[in-house]
């Protein structure tokens, strides 16, 4: 059950406010996990770099971004979480700006490490904020908002970065963080409430050290496999080596050691966990959707960036507004319902999306994507109120971190492993209907004009042939891909049995709370 210690006092104009600054930093460190990623081919023009070099923009903020979301909690005990929170949040925006003026490749991957170095605090610290200044039969509602930056951040991030970067340059990718920035910091400095500093045990070094060199190995196995054939590459081989080893010794040492900058308490808390798994492969579909999504629209449907950018909107809005209604719901009807209801939802979606071509219509696609969106809030926002709903308030802000470093590796893994499945696949499904293509297929022999364009003899014939197989394969490769996610949302369906149900009882007025 919650401490009572837990209802806060702050009046709701107060909250209103903090709660606006906090939602304004958490979609600032979203958005910046994608918003570059369509700015890659400037970039790499401007800072004379190659394609391989120029990755690192990407990698380097990921890296560091998953490395220091772990000490979060150690750190806001230590320096007390408003402190921290507005060191982070001037230091994200000061490297932005360093980002947006930086005239070499080597000045710009330091200043991204730098960046996610300081981004990685924002979201734990702003969602353990929320549960802070939000009595619990409210929580649900903030989570909703709060989730919004969280969930709109990457999906957004790739549309406005594309427009920022056609209309201006690619500098105002980063540029545009500054008023956001100002505007957040400004307002937490005068309104967020101090929390009380606890004196923490000695930083754990060996633990940090262990869990950042297994975090680090694989961050780069997974963004540099693709591009190095993956355990052919002696290289990508070591790292998942070195990975492997690093959460064994994190693993072995947290259990073992007398103290740890993760306290072991939190893997005590059945919800927790079932949590932690549960938001490892909403992570794995949330980035990985969506990163298919674009490539397929504007390669196979051969669609212009600015219409596939609309086809995307939809999952946004169906994501916002189911999250809305989960914000309402939560605190009404068991949460477990809700988060089964969404996983329905995704599922279907994703089971729709197995049968698309590049001829679907538009209208199609659109309801399809927008059923993923609202699938995805459903899921998300009971999830924040499930997941903490039996931890003490001391432990809140290293669980926020642990379920923010979920999300990221799962979302890694997630890209990692589609992108790896859908070259694969139509590597795969290329040879294997190139080799019904032979002169003495029937649609050759017919000796009109199409068996003539078709002539694998000719040139020309042999090119369009190539083109029309390979367009099939990949086709057939983004369908195994929605098969693969649609399997990974199984596992996280069976945590809702070993989640706790909250005690939801009803008020005098007739609106119900969680006690």
């Amino acid at each position: 059950m919650p401490d009572a210690q837990d209802e806060p006092t702050l009046d709701p104009a107060h909250r209103t406010l903090i709660t606006v600054c906090l939602i304004i930093a958490t979609l600032m460190q979203a958005l910046d996990s994608t918003i570059a990623n369509v700015a890659l081919p400037y970039m790499q023009g401007s800072l004379s770099a190659s394609y391989d070099q120029i990755t690192w923009v990407l990698t380097s903020y990921v890296v560091m971004a998953a490395i220091m979301t772990a000490p979060v909690g150690w750190l806001s005990a230590r320096f007390g979480r408003k402190n921290l929170f507005i060191v982070c949040l001037v230091g994200f925006t000061v490297t932005s700006m360093m980002c947006g003026v930086a005239t070499s490749l080597t000045e710009i991957v330091l200043d991204r490490l730098l960046q996610g170095g300081f981004g990685a605090a924002l979201v734990p610290l702003s969602q353990s904020t929320l549960l802070d200044i939000y009595p619990a039969r409210q929580r649900g509602a903030a989570m909703s908002l709060w989730g919004m930056g969280v969930m709109l951040g990457p999906i957004l991030g790739p549309t406005l970065g594309g427009y920022l970067t056609y209309d201006f340059t690619w500098r105002y990718v980063f540029f545009v963080n500054l008023p956001f920035g100002i505007v957040s910091v400004l307002g937490l400095w005068f309104l967020m409430p101090k929390v009380e500093r606890r004196q923490p045990p000695r930083f754990d070094w060996i633990g940090f050290m262990v869990l950042s060199l297994g975090l680090a190995a694989l961050q780069i196995a997974l963004d540099r496999g693709e591009e190095l054939d993956w355990l052919s590459n002696g290289t990508i081989v070591a790292c998942f080596i070195v990975a492997g080893l690093g959460f064994y010794m994190f693993v072995v040492h947290m259990f073992t050691a007398r103290n740890t900058f993760i306290p072991r308490e939190i893997f005590r808390d059945r919800n927790f966990v079932a949590g932690l798994i549960t938001m490892f492969s909403v992570g794995m579909v949330l980035l990985a959707s969506s990163a298919l999504l674009a490539p397929y629209l504007e390669n196979l449907g051969n669609y212009p960036v600015n219409s596939a950018g609309l086809i995307m909107a939809p999952r946004g809005i169906g994501t916002m507004m189911t999250m809305l209604i989960a914000g309402r719901l939560t605190n009404r009807i068991d949460p477990r319902y809700l988060m089964f209801v969404g996983y329905i939802l995704l599922g279907f979606s994703l089971y729709l999306q197995e049968g698309w071509t590049p001829s679907e219509s538009e209208m199609d696609m659109m309801l399809t994507i927008t059923l993923q969106g609202a699938g995805l809030g459903l899921v998300f926002v009971p999830l924040q109120v499930v997941a903490f709903y039996t931890m003490p308030a001391e432990l809140r802000t290293q669980g926020t971190s642990m379920l923010s470093l979920a999300r990221n590796v799962g979302s890694a893994i997630g890209i990692s492993i589609t992108t790896a499945l859908l070259s694969h696949m139509a590597q795969y499904e290329h040879a294997n209907l190139a080799q019904f293509i032979t002169p003495f297929a029937r649609p050759l022999q017919s000796g009109g004009a199409l068996s003539r364009m078709l002539n694998p003899v000719s040139a020309a014939g042999a090119s369009l042939l190539n083109t029309m197989i390979n367009t099939q394969a990949q086709i057939i490769g983004y369908i195994d891909d929605y098969k693969f996610m649609l399997l990974a949302t199984i596992p996280a369906m069976a945590c809702l049995l070993l989640m706790k149900k909250p005690d939801i009882v009803p008020q005098a007025t007739g609106h119900a709370v969680i006690d």
